[in-house]
């Protein structure tokens, strides 16, 4: 159970509800065998009415009336301390899953890019909602269940050792092969139960995928493909899990063995004893009885240590995120002014997953309130610069300056408050349009939406829709067109009014009519703002007061449209061949 030592924390926040827990149900359970003693003592008088006739029927008649009314009262009272007592261990066992999923997705927003590239979603999704219920289980049912067990057991062993010492011994005897028992079958579903969650991630991952892809499934009529893919990872699936189940099938049938063997030793040693006149009928009774009542303790015995199992395997899940490390930098917590000139010095990159070096040595510096369009090939390193300058990544070598600050002692969260990004992967939430570019800026105004939305050359699009800033868009805003997605992340960067405005080839799905409004737009509005655009479009590079030329991660060029003209390099040549096919 290391794995869920973890999870003290959260118990010990809420130590009093589980304290006050835990009396309830001792007086639950001490209620709860008053029931007991009184059919036992039942029993006898109305053997010493029949037998010995040494009670009178009246004074019989008065005392089981009694017993009747405790028995009754005993019962509603154990059935009211019972619910408080569910009230009290299991509300907190959802609080603690409250928190315990917080602080899981709380750090999953600390973690950087490498993790999120090096972990699938539907792993990440299954952690936070799987794992984290498992573990409910423990926090919950598993102590509410082992609090009430051990209870019933110290109160009705020590009670029974007091009435019939040598016959309670008979009975507890099958117990220590009991925990024997448990303890094997344990350690089988300890193993088990880990690989199952893990499947079950396999799982969620594929349909996630599946569902995001719907439309390339489609497109290349792999749907046979598909279902073929998921009835083989469900079947490996449900292989895992039927081999978990058959070891926790055992638990009760060996209970019900157990009691049953408990059982048959009560009536004849304790026959026996009650021949001999060592006890009264109604001990034996009251016996049977007690055994009885610790079948379903004994039998959850094994559901415990199933739940305990599982939930050992979760949190090991769990904490395997929760220990990694945060690389991304947080060092400094002081809040910076950012003007937006940016100086890259000696900056060289590797990606460390694929050995790729996408910059070498690159050195160039763009003033504040300057436009820099970056150019080059497919892979030249026009994304990583963005990445950098963003904090995504960090330099292998080099350092990247903004304002004279090396940008690693920035505290990165406040820096990124001065920046609009629009990446080249558009992103959109299955939320209405005002919604995701007000995500740029939760507190705009809606004057300031409609503003946004006409420098991107949204605003005419969005009127044509049914429900206008109210349309509700599909997951990843499916019922747009890629070139309205790109508008609307430019318009959610926008929003923000950054310092820094980085705009990762965001102009592509856009025809060049409508690029050259926007273009004219951000420059309005972008007049103290230093504007860096990765593009593939000379239209575009050359309204910007420098160009960066890129060729296998190091500078082939840089200078203004004119100068670069002049040198007759790269960009010359693409110039004069989007140039013709203009024409």
């Amino acid at each position: 159970m290391k794995e869920l030592k973890f999870l003290n924390q959260f118990l010990y926040n809420y130590r009093f509800k589980l304290i006050i827990g835990f009396f309830i149900t001792i007086i639950a359970r001490i209620f709860a065998l008053v029931a007991p003693n009184l059919v036992g003592n039942s029993i006898t008088l109305i053997e010493k009415y029949i037998i010995s006739n040494s009670i009178e029927t009246d004074q019989l008649k008065e005392k089981l009336l009694v017993n009747i009314v405790l028995i009754i009262g005993s019962a509603i009272l154990s059935g009211i301390f019972t619910f408080v007592m569910r009230q009290m261990i299991i509300n907190v066992s959802r609080y603690i899953e409250f928190d315990l999923k917080n602080m899981i997705y709380n750090k999953y927003q600390l973690l950087d890019f490498n993790f999120y590239k090096n972990n699938r979603t539907g792993d990440l999704m299954n952690r936070i909602s799987e794992d984290v219920s498992k573990v409910r289980m423990y926090v919950g049912p598993a102590i509410m269940y082992t609090i009430n067990t051990i209870t019933l057991f110290v109160i009705v062993i020590s009670y029974m050792i007091s009435v019939a010492p040598s016959l309670t011994m008979y009975v507890l005897a099958p117990l220590p092969v009991l925990s024997l028992l448990i303890y094997k079958i344990s350690k089988i579903i300890n193993v088990r139960s880990k690989i199952v969650q893990e499947y079950l991630s396999k799982l969620t991952t594929f349909t996630q995928e599946s569902f995001s892809g719907v439309k390339i499934i489609k497109a290349y009529t792999l749907e046979k493909f598909s279902n073929n893919n998921l009835k083989q990872i469900a079947q490996q699936s449900k292989e895992k899990n039927m081999n978990l189940v058959k070891v926790e099938s055992w638990f009760f049938p060996l209970m019900i063995l157990l009691i049953g063997a408990s059982n048959i030793l009560i009536i004849f040693i304790g026959g026996l004893q009650y021949i001999n006149g060592q006890i009264d009928i109604g001990i034996l009774a009251e016996f049977i009885i007690y055994v009885t009542m610790l079948t379903w303790p004994v039998a959850t015995v094994g559901w415990i240590t199933s739940i305990v199992q599982q939930a050992e395997a979760s949190q090991k899940r769990i904490n395997e995120f929760l220990k990694t490390p945060i690389k991304i930098n947080k060092k400094s917590l002081e809040k910076k002014e950012i003007i937006g000139k940016i100086e890259f010095k000696n900056v060289s990159f590797t990606y460390k997953e694929t050995k790729i070096e996408a910059l070498k040595n690159l050195s160039f510096a763009v003033e504040a309130g300057e436009s820099i369009a970056i150019m080059g090939d497919v892979g030249s390193g026009k994304s990583t610069i963005l990445e950098l300058i963003s904090g995504v990544y960090s330099p292998t070598e080099g350092k990247v300056i903004v304002d004279n600050f090396d940008l690693s002692n920035y505290n990165i969260s406040d820096f990124r408050n001065h920046i609009g990004y629009v990446p080249q992967t558009t992103f959109l939430f299955s939320d209405t349009v005002e919604n995701n570019i007000k995500f740029g800026k939760h507190e705009a105004t809606h004057e300031e939406l409609i503003n946004s939305s006409k420098s991107s050359c949204l605003h005419d699009d969005v009127l044509n829709f049914k429900e206008k800033y109210k349309t509700l868009l599909g997951e990843r805003g499916v019922n747009l067109s890629g070139g309205q997605k790109q508008r609307l992340s430019i318009a959610r960067a926008i929003i923000k009014k950054p310092k820094i405005l980085l705009l990762d080839d965001s102009l592509s799905a856009v025809d060049t009519e409508t690029e050259e409004k926007i273009i004219n737009n951000i420059n309005l509005i972008t007049k103290n703002i230093t504007v860096i655009i990765t593009t593939h479009r000379v239209s575009t590079s050359k309204r910007c007061d420098k160009i960066l030329m890129l060729k296998n991660g190091s500078i082939e060029s840089f200078g203004s449209h004119e100068e670069l003209m002049k040198e007759k390099k790269s960009y010359f040549l693409i110039y004069k061949k989007q140039s013709k096919e203009i024409k």
